[in-house]
């Protein structure tokens, strides 16, 4: 629920410097069958079919980022898509590297409020983990639900997110000197 409150703040951001969501829609994406079904996986791994072998959970959850992967390399000339990118490949790596989960520290589990479940989780506390520096590590405690663990792709992620949405959204500069990043793509 944080993430989409985040999402949501980033949104907000662009008629306050005075940019148009509608220039969102001039942006040509590319595979956009990739990314759509990266989110359908991911909907059905971590939130409709979440009992079952881990196994298949854990290469599902891989396979996500491969179809991410491949939607993010056919857009990287759009701003913000190679931060974006970057954000998701310290995920990636960190999630190959523990078998398909996100390690979360328990400190941070604990500092942030949250309860594990026994159902299948892209990030949880591991017995043993492997770059855990790279997993979900930074505590957001919050209000109503709100509450999560970040990692650092995470950040990267919204950074990009919030590059692009400024990038893109603002009117052209006038007086000839640059071009909107519209223009550049």
């Amino acid at each position: 629920m944080l993430l989409v409150v985040l999402a949501a703040a980033c949104l907000v951001s662009v008629p306050l410097r005075g940019g148009s969501l509608r220039r969102l829609g001039e942006i040509r994406l590319r595979a956009q069958w990739a990314a759509l079904g990266a989110l359908a996986a991911q909907v059905l791994v971590l939130g409709v079919f979440t009992g079952g072998a881990a196994w298949w959970h854990a290469v599902a959850h891989v396979a996500t980022y491969a179809l991410a992967a491949y939607f993010v390399w056919a857009n990287r000339a759009i701003p913000g898509v190679v931060v974006i990118a970057i954000g998701g490949a310290l995920n990636l790596l960190a999630i190959a590297a523990n078998h398909g989960v996100m390690p979360t520290s328990p400190w941070a589990e604990r500092a942030a409020g949250l309860e594990p479940s026994g159902a299948f989780a892209n990030s949880t506390v591991l017995a043993h983990p492997h770059l855990l520096w790279l997993g979900d590590v930074l505590p957001v405690p919050a209000p109503l639900g709100l509450n999560n663990v970040l990692s650092v792709g995470d950040l990267l992620i919204f950074a990009g997110a919030l590059v692009l949405l400024q990038r893109t959204t603002m009117p052209p500069r006038l007086g000839g000197r640059g071009q909107s990043a519209l223009d550049q793509v």
